[in-house]
């Protein structure tokens, strides 16, 4: 099942992806573009921790 943040269309901007959890594996991809690839994470907790701990910052 995919699922999409609730906040995901705050600012209308459509920037959004959608995440498929299974176990602690997770697909995620564009919303706009459903059929399109997706990106496979091997341990969706590890992460949301790099993301929060700034490692994909720029």
């Amino acid at each position: 099942m995919w699922r999409k943040s609730s906040r995901s269309n705050t600012g209308g901007n459509g920037n959004c992806v959608e995440v498929s959890l299974a176990g602690r594996a997770a697909r995620v991809r564009d919303s706009k573009n459903p059929a399109g690839p997706t990106v496979a994470l091997s341990s969706w907790t590890a992460f949301v921790a790099a993301v929060k701990n700034g490692a994909y910052d720029r």
